[in-house]
């Protein structure tokens, strides 16, 4: 059955649906983030699961054609070899899966201690957008919106 499965689920074409199916999850986190679909999909863990099961399925598939993970662990030796991994497309895909899953928790994070701190979402937006495209700098911005409405510097919450 998972070869049935494997024929059309691609590393390509799940790239691409990766690519296309992250987009409503943010676009609710900017526009919707008081909704309560944004409550119970997006900030809750079932994206989470979604990529966990997309990144299972992958894992199984690389392993059923011989893929070798512990030469992923060359990627701390340093850049050259980092290079060399992003040129395997098996490791790439599971790595741009991994960087969505994050980007997406730290942004449904966002979210949540907007809402907590009442925090305008027009103030979230550019943090929220940042984070979509570049994750460290989104949060960095939002943490100094932060600081403002918090009234405090915290470097533990």
């Amino acid at each position: 059955m998972i070869e049935q499965i494997s024929e059309y689920f691609t590393t390509e074409t799940i790239y691409i649906w990766l690519n296309i199916g992250v987009v409503p999850f943010w676009l609710i986190l900017i526009v919707f983030p008081k909704s309560n679909i944004c409550r119970f999909i997006v900030s809750s863990i079932f994206p989470i699961i979604v990529f966990a099961m997309i990144y299972t399925y992958l894992v199984i598939l690389f392993y059923k054609s011989g893929y070798n993970f512990l030469e992923n662990f060359s990627l701390y030796k340093g850049l050259p070899y980092l290079n060399e991994l992003m040129q395997n497309n098996s490791f790439l895909i599971t790595f741009w899966i991994h960087f969505l899953a994050i980007n997406l928790f730290c942004g449904s994070w966002i979210v949540r201690d907007c809402q907590k701190f009442q925090i305008s979402k027009y103030l979230a937006f550019f943090p929220l957008l940042l984070t979509y495209f570049v994750g460290p700098l989104g949060i960095f911005l939002y943490w100094i919106v932060r600081i403002f409405f918090a009234k405090k510097i915290s470097l533990f919450d």
